[in-house]
């Protein structure tokens, strides 16, 4: 995808194209971060009962263990957003990185371990976490071959 583009032949409108292809991509992580938290969520409810409000939702999600396996994702997208926000522009190097360390993350293995376990267990249970795990891959596939 973005490998393909020569830094010192970036053009303003290069620079665009690879900054909308990050973009696309973070907003369907972050789709498919919140399929996955209401998965989770619902099977947490289950387990121990109704989580009484958003703030314990909060809490629960940034300390308790059941969620633990969600942070890869959290952190990816925080990585993302840096590098959007960043003032240094946003280089086809480190878009790339972004876009390879999202192709790996999201393999889910069945007997695995830590998250790709998780993530696996998460696609045999939850349409929604399907749909939006489809949308990034789609996404990945997609902006492959356009290289501006």
């Amino acid at each position: 995808m973005l490998a393909k583009v020569k830094e010192d032949n970036l053009t303003p409108d290069g620079l665009n194209v690879i900054r909308q292809h990050l973009t696309e991509l973070r907003d369907a992580l972050l789709r498919l971060h919140k399929a996955l938290m209401e998965s989770e969520r619902t099977g947490y409810e289950q387990t121990f009962g109704k989580i009484a409000s958003p703030y314990q939702f909060l809490k629960l999600l940034t300390e308790d263990p059941w969620f633990t396996w969600l942070r890869p994702v959290s952190q990816l997208i925080a990585l993302m957003d840096e590098a959007l926000d960043s003032k240094a522009p946003l280089t086809t190097g480190g878009a790339e990185d972004l876009v390879s360390r999202t192709r790996k993350l999201l393999v889910p293995t069945e007997g695995g371990e830590g998250f790709s376990q998780h993530y696996d267990e998460a696609l045999q249970r939850d349409p929604d976490v399907v749909f939006a795990h489809a949308a990034v891959a789609k996404l990945i596939r997609a902006q492959a071959g356009d290289v501006p």
